[in-house]
């Protein structure tokens, strides 16, 4: 239990720190954020990604004022539900109506605090690094009241506008190696990416889940980092790493996916059972982790680059599946449950993949239907059509710069 006072003093000096983030690069999502009156806008991400940076910028832009409270702060580690009335009373002392919220789910019951401030008219914004404790507790008492976004690490876009480059081959390879991890893209430095894993594992997963296991934990994550673009299964994992439980490796999928540093793509089939059935492909959220954190002991750049043109395509669309039967097509976007888009990615074309790389392709737009399709190269460009169906080869740099 904490003194209003006590409450206040960090507030105050939250405050300084956090107007003292000026100068920061404009964020592309700056213009994504979704506001209604009555709503409160939760805002998800990986740690460090940018999500205090964001609401900065937006405050700027949209807010002549605004409360800042980050429920990190070591000061606050006694903060609990009762101490929401004092909050409370302080937000009413200070006459302010727009509230940002850094990791408030840390806090037992933040939900019903959040939904009292909405019934009074105040502006809520909430940020957090897991997604799934947001959106359990705000499918109670905030159902059909929240807007959801999702903020990510630089885009290639956004990385070529903070180093001052151009869209070139060059610029992929240096983006593939660094990953947009804001910190780590400024400072160069990989002890970065390892401390931000580190504290991952131990802050939002061994603590909050009981996990004692925790050297099992960082071995299976290496082991996935080291094996992103390949298919993963449960079962098959299973003993691995002192894990007994095929429950218990997907216990630790689902940790990482809520965390933010792994995604799983399930491979696409007309049937539900068959999708959840089936193993999954694993990406990395930034590519700079594969490097930082990765035990393979060569690097294998078309894996890479496929997880770059993932996260490409993950910053704009949540259902993406892989498709495999006789070739294989490594994504296939779907919008409102329809095919949208279907991408290959290699990094090199030569004569000894390109019949696998097309044929995979054309399999999959027959089975679709659908009538184009794109490969992926670094830096190959071409156009191939067959009955009726067009498959356009693409420079990396050209297509991270398109509005796919």
């Amino acid at each position: 239990m904490l003194r209003q006072e006590q409450i206040a003093a960090v507030i105050d000096s939250q405050k300084i720190t956090f107007l003292n983030k000026g100068g920061q690069l404009p964020r592309a999502a700056l213009a994504e954020v979704p506001v209604a009156d009555n709503f409160v806008t939760i805002i998800t991400g990986l740690r460090r990604c940018g999500k205090s940076t964001l609401l900065l910028q937006f405050m700027q832009k949209n807010y002549s004022d605004a409360l800042y409270l980050n429920f990190e702060d070591i000061r606050l580690t006694a903060f609990s539900s009762n101490d929401f009335l004092r909050l409370k009373d302080e937000i009413a002392q200070r006459e302010i109506r727009v509230l940002f919220f850094d990791e408030i789910q840390l806090v037992d019951r933040w939900e019903i605090f959040i939904h009292q401030l909405l019934n009074e008219g105040y502006t809520v914004f909430v940020t957090g690094s897991n997604a799934s404790l947001l959106s359990r507790e705000m499918g109670t008492h905030l159902t059909g009241r929240h807007l959801s976004m999702e903020l990510f690490p630089f885009s290639y876009e956004e990385f070529l506008r903070f180093k001052g480059e151009q869209a070139s081959e060059a610029s992929v390879q240096a983006y593939l190696q660094s990953g947009g991890v804001p910190d780590y893209v400024k400072n160069n430095m990989q002890q970065i990416l390892i401390s931000l894993v580190e504290d991952i594992l131990i802050r939002d997963i061994a603590i909050r889940y009981g996990i004692r296991d925790v050297a099992a934990l960082n071995q299976l994550l290496m082991y996935l980092m080291s094996n992103v673009g390949t298919p993963v299964s449960a079962n098959k994992l299973t003993g691995m790493f002192g894990i007994k439980s095929s429950t218990t490796i997907l216990d630790f999928f689902n940790y990482y996916a809520d965390s933010y540093l792994l995604d799983f793509v399930p491979q696409f089939s007309y049937s539900l059972k068959a999708q959840a059935r089936n193993p999954k492909k694993i990406y990395a959220m930034d590519t700079g982790f594969i490097d930082a954190i990765s035990i393979a002991s060569t690097q294998n750049l078309g894996r890479k680059l496929e997880n770059l043109i993932f996260l490409h395509l993950r910053r704009k669309y949540k259902d993406i599946r892989f498709f495999k039967d006789k070739g294989e097509c490594d994504f296939v976007v779907f919008e409102k449950g329809q095919p949208l888009h279907l991408v290959q990615v290699c990094y090199e074309v030569t004569d000894h993949n390109f019949d696998r790389e097309i044929n995979g392709l054309l399999e999959a737009m027959k089975v679709l239907e659908m009538k184009e399709g794109w490969i992926v190269t670094l830096q190959q460009a071409d156009l191939f059509t067959k009955d009726n169906q067009t498959i356009k080869m693409i420079p990396a740099h050209e297509f991270m710069m398109r509005k796919v």
